[in-house]
């Protein structure tokens, strides 16, 4: 490793112990060693808001780690710019119970050398849960494989991928026929209702899958609603599988080379309006007011900017000592992180919730 790699690395360090001192130090002094301006900024931003929460909450940070991994460099003789993988391990501490967050997020940081000496000239912050997901405008792709804009009516019925599920199969009938269309293997019966939500086996999943990807389905760039349909599948809750993307909460597979799901089974939106419509059974759930009336296996959405787009989803998977929710994440992977995400850079004073409680039976 020559002196030009040992010098932006040395940088880089640095950098890593200001982030590791953010939220331990009791203020928001950490940001002040941040070189990037508009970076910076959104640090201060970010160690403040956690300052206010941790104070009206009583939740006292109590040892933190950072591990950085590096995924990718380029470099030349006066500039280097990295993709790090910040993999954060922090224990807080409420009415003397402790508990461990875990959160990984990547940034992309540039550094430029000046004489001898390298410095971080810019930092930017990759898969922010602040991406969402847009839907296509009306009429866009409706002559594509997805069935898009179609307006064929297709039966509304449940249906069970069971090379998804993983070891968290739910059990399945299997009836006559076995071609495209037709009942066959992985079909529920329409008519069997009343199965319980079982909502260890979505934390399980949860718990499991925090930080990769289950190899069985896609992964998104932008993944958080992925991650929170496969957790409530894993739960129990049956597809509700309509052959259309706008329509239904579904996840079918590989099929012509193209994996096929609804908008609501990917799309933080989407899931959003799909839980807040009523129905008589199959996959329900009821607007509660408080994060302390959810169970785990419930599902909180995150409207950042106060527009009434939700552009980020999350499942209940643990709580607090005094009753608040601790939530499981991907985009950017978090494990049993606090429910406010005042710790994101995506939150603003504008951040709206939605708290979901998924029915107990379907």
């Amino acid at each position: 490793m020559g002196d030009k790699d040992n010098g932006w690395k040395k940088a880089l360090v640095e950098y890593v112990n200001t982030l590791n001192g953010d939220g331990l130090s009791g203020n928001a002094e950490p940001y002040r060693t941040v070189p990037d301006a508009e970076h910076r900024l959104r640090f201060l931003k970010r160690s403040q808001a956690i300052a206010r929460r941790e104070g009206a909450s009583r939740l006292k940070p109590i040892r933190s780690e950072m591990r950085a991994r590096l995924i990718s460099k380029e470099e030349n003789a006066t500039e280097a710019t990295c993709v790090v993988r910040f993999h954060l391990i922090r224990s807080y501490e409420q009415e003397h119970l402790p508990w461990l967050e875990e959160r990984a997020e990547q940034e992309r940081i540039r550094f430029v050398r000046t004489g001898s000496r390298w410095r971080i000239d810019r930092i930017e912050p990759i898969n922010s849960e602040h991406n969402a997901v847009e839907l296509p405008s009306a009429g866009e792709g409706a002559e594509s494989d997805y069935g898009w804009g179609r307006r064929t009516v297709i039966p509304s019925v449940p249906y069970l991928n069971p090379s998804a599920a993983g070891p968290f199969k739910s059990k399945v009938l299997a009836g006559p026929g076995v071609g495209r269309g037709g009942w066959g293997e992985g079909w529920f019966d329409p008519s069997r209702r009343g199965a319980a939500y079982r909502r260890e086996e979505a934390v399980a999943y949860a718990e499991q899958w925090w930080d990769e990807g289950n190899p069985s389905y896609e992964n998104f760039e932008v993944n958080c609603t992925n991650y929170v349909s496969q957790c409530i599948f894993a739960g129990g809750a049956p597809m509700n599988y309509t052959g259309r993307r706008e329509s239904g909460w579904w996840y079918k597979g590989k099929a012509n080379g193209q994996e096929l799901w609804s908008y609501s089974w990917a799309v933080a939106n989407a899931l959003q309006a799909y839980l807040s419509q009523p129905r008589t059974y199959g996959l329900r759930a009821e607007v509660v007011d408080s994060p302390r009336q959810l169970m785990p296996g419930d599902v909180i959405c995150y409207d950042w900017d106060g527009s009434g787009r939700y552009q980020h989803n999350t499942i209940v998977v643990a709580f607090t000592p005094d009753g608040m929710p601790l939530v499981n994440a991907n985009t950017v992977s978090s494990r049993h992180r606090y429910w406010d995400y005042r710790d994101s850079y995506a939150w603003t004073e504008r951040t709206r919730y939605k708290f979901f409680h998924i029915a107990d039976e379907f």
